[in-house]
């Protein structure tokens, strides 16, 4: 028997609780690759260094779709076509907070077709980056909404 305290806890408090997401956007980066098809930039996170695309909170005076390439610039040093203004997709993750605690974070992806890559970038010593089909980029992240984003990317 489940005790009953414990239901309520989790079934009502904890949701009242509960704050909504939070908002970001993100850069799904791509190019056309050898061959006819497409590849994916990951990067790696600052503070765990699993793999991501670049992502962050909206920039004030910018969409969400120039916030997206403003990120794809600082984190991943790229460049290309302004995304379209619909987003492509979202996904839901935790961020983990200084105190240890999980944020909840909604995020926007917004397609940005790469024209260029810069060596040097505001973040390029903190990052690594890596092309990669959007299968393989499934299987490099974390989050199960963005794997099934990128297994059904097309060019």
């Amino acid at each position: 028997m489940i005790n009953p305290f414990k239901r309520a806890w989790t079934e009502l408090v904890q949701p009242l609780l509960r704050r909504p997401p939070e908002h970001q956007v993100a850069a799904l980066c791509w190019r056309k690759a050898d061959g006819g098809g497409i590849e994916v930039l990951l990067i790696t996170s600052r503070d765990t260094g699993r793999w991501v695309m670049p992502k962050g909170w909206p920039i004030e005076g910018l969409t969400g779709p120039e916030s997206a390439a403003r990120e794809a610039w600082e984190e991943a040093g790229v460049t290309g076509d302004t995304p379209a203004p619909t987003p492509i997709g979202s996904y839901d993750y935790g961020k983990t907070q200084e105190s240890g605690y999980d944020l909840a974070v909604s995020v926007q992806v917004y397609k940005l077709h790469v024209q260029q890559m810069a060596d040097e970038f505001p973040e390029a010593a903190e990052r690594r980056r890596a092309w990669v089909s959007p299968a393989k980029a499934a299987t490099m992240v974390r989050e199960p909404a963005l794997q099934d984003l990128l297994r059904t990317l097309r060019p």
